[in-house]
Order: structure tokens, then sequence, then C-alpha cells
């Protein structure tokens, strides 16, 4: 750290509060000088150091505790930028999708010799992408250099999507922490790779598989978003590791038709010492505040919103060993990054209600 405790600067989401922007040059100066910065994005928080600044990006690994063949996305201000860094000539899919930036989405792309192999956990690609947040591209703006940012927490811990989840695990281990509010996507952009003839998805999030095969054509699905990396398989992208986003307490997944998992929920709420995250639908019980709702089963963007909160308040519950958590019927839309993040934060720990009522 260059400061000798962490500051929290808070900042309207519009920065058109007195100060707003005087706290952000304070935080750009930090990132340029080589120090960590927290700052808000409309998925997670990041946590952010200069990507062209080797020991400030290695000082990311050790604050998270981060595996170092995790590769880091780069973010920017916006997307003209990405061409110095990656090789985008020529490349028909990122013409279009820069089109859509900026955007909860993570491009990669052949890297440049210009982005440190420690950004990009010695692999020859590089992630990229530009945020919607004005506060997150004010910041890189300000700093007048690329940021590599994963999420600001502890690694392995669900993602933070408020200041006070990254005050948790980051202070005195980020110089600066923004809090810009709660984020709005809840889950980590949507990472695709265009080095191939046809697009891979590689982390699905907000902006979902249907709306990048409008705009592309076929796009493949990894086999890791829905399954665990085979034995010796490197991560090509963050979010693709085993175990990932999980709290204290034990998760177990929950799957099933809504009928027979409303039963399963109800007999173990009763039965058990555990809490519960599930839709609205899936329970009337409510006992003891064990049981965290997430939405109605018809708007899956709240239960994307609320995910990483409601895993972090698991380890709130007193008295409980395990949460069950409700899995989505499909993996249709933004579906698809609430089943790939579960099944992380659960290490594919699934209980089948339809089997157990039968």
């Amino acid at each position: 750290m260059l400061l000798q405790k962490t500051e929290v600067l808070k900042v309207g989401r519009d920065l058109s509060g007195k100060g707003d922007i005087e706290k952000l040059s304070f935080a750009a100066d930090i990132l340029r000088r080589g120090g960590l910065v927290a700052f808000p994005t409309e998925t997670v928080y990041g946590l952010g150091a200069n990507a062209l600044d080797e020991r400030a990006v290695e000082s990311i690994f050790r604050a998270k505790g981060r595996p170092q063949d995790n590769p880091l996305i780069v973010h920017f201000s916006k997307a003209d930028d990405i061409a110095e860094y990656a090789h985008t000539e020529n490349n028909v899919f990122f013409d279009i999708l820069k089109q859509q930036m900026p955007a909860p989405l993570t491009v990669i792309l052949p890297k440049k010799q210009n982005v440190p192999s420690v950004v990009t956990a010695g692999l020859d690609n590089v992630a990229s992408r530009v945020p919607t947040s004005l506060i997150a591209r004010k910041l890189i703006e300000l700093a007048g250099v690329p940021v590599a940012a994963p999420s600001a927490n502890l690694s392995g811990k669900p993602s933070p999507t408020t200041a006070y989840h990254v005050i948790c695990d980051m202070e005195n281990r980020a110089d600066v922490i923004i809090d810009g509010g709660e984020c709005d996507v809840g889950v980590e952009s949507t990472v695709v790779t265009l080095c191939g003839k046809v697009p891979m998805l590689l982390r699905p999030g907000g902006f979902t598989h249907e709306r990048l095969e409008e705009l592309l054509g076929k796009v493949d699905i990894s086999d890791a978003v829905l399954s665990a990396l085979k034995d010796g398989e490197k991560a090509q992208s963050p979010g693709m590791k085993y175990k990932h986003y999980s709290p204290d307490t034990k998760v177990i997944l929950v799957k099933g038709n809504e009928e027979n998992v409303r039963a399963f929920l109800e007999k173990k709420i009763i039965s058990e010492p555990c809490g519960v995250i599930c839709y609205d639908e899936d329970t009337d019980i409510v006992e003891n505040g064990r049981v965290i709702r997430m939405g109605s089963r018809s708007h899956s963007e709240d239960y994307a919103e609320r995910l990483f909160a409601a895993l972090r308040l698991s380890d709130s519950i007193k008295n409980i060993d395990r949460v069950y958590a409700v899995l989505p019927f499909d993996t249709s839309g933004i579906s698809l990054a609430i089943y790939n993040r579960m099944l992380r934060a659960a290490a594919f720990n699934i209980a089948d209600a339809d089997a157990e009522n039968k």
C-alpha cells in the first residue's frame, strides 16, 4: 500500500456532487503511482491497478490471495483504446461488439507486447472491457492508463456488489475504496473470446449468449461454463476455477420442478439447521430469518443482482451449518450466469428435489 490506511471516498453515480471529481482525481493519482483502488462498475466492484505497471499488478494478486494463473481483465474508458493493447485489425466480431461498448462485456483478443504477461497469466491473449459505470470510466480517464482489475474480494469469496462488501475484504489491502453505491447487474461481465473462427462464451453475464448470437451469429459455449475445468486445463478467463464465489457456509444447490423444490425446502427448513436462498414462490415459511428471498422467478435479473450479497449474508445467519440455494429452471438469458456462479459457489454440490420427492 502507498497509504498508511485505506481511504474510503463516497461519490455520486452521476459525479455531480461537490468534490466528486476531486476524489476521483486523488484515486487516479494513486493508480498512476502504483497503488490499488477499488471502484464500482455496473457488474461488481473491481480492485484496480495500473495495467502497465508489473509491480502494481502483482500487488493485486497479493491483496486478494489470488492464484497467479488466473488472468485479469483490462478496463478502458473508451473502446477505441483497446486497439492499442490488443490486435483488433480485421476482426469483424470485435468491430461489431465495439459498437455495443460500454457494456457488461469483456472481449478476449491476441495481446500486443505492451501488455505485461502478469496481467494475462502468461497467456497470449488479453481480456478487455469498457464498463458502463460513469465512475469507472472517469477514474480510468483521469488515471490516463488502462486499469487491470479483478473483483475486489478475497480470492474465492463472493464478489462485492457494495462498498461495504469491499471494506470487509479489502480494508488496509487497497489504498482507496470508492463508494459508488450498489452495482446494477450483480454478476461479473460476460467474457467472450474472439480469437477463433467462431466466438466462444467463456463466462456468462448480463450481456447474454442470446444477445451475442443476435449480433455475431453462432457463438459456442465453453464446456467450463457449466462444468469443472479438466485436469491440467488452464483458465482462459476469470471465474473458471472449480470453486469460486463461495461464502464460509457450505452451499448446496437445489434443482427440480417448482412443486418439488418447494416441498424440499420446507422439509429442510423444519428439520435441519440450514438457511435457504430461494425465489419468492419457493416457500411461505419465514423462520428465524433463515430464508433469503431473491425475487420472483419471472424476474431473473433480480436474482442475479442480489446473488453475491445473499451468499455473503448467509454467513451472518446464526446457528446454521449449510445453506440451500435454488437453481433457475433453465439456462436462458441471465439465468445462465446465475447457474454458472452458483455451481462454483457450491463446488458443484447439487441436491435433486425431484428425486427426493419421488
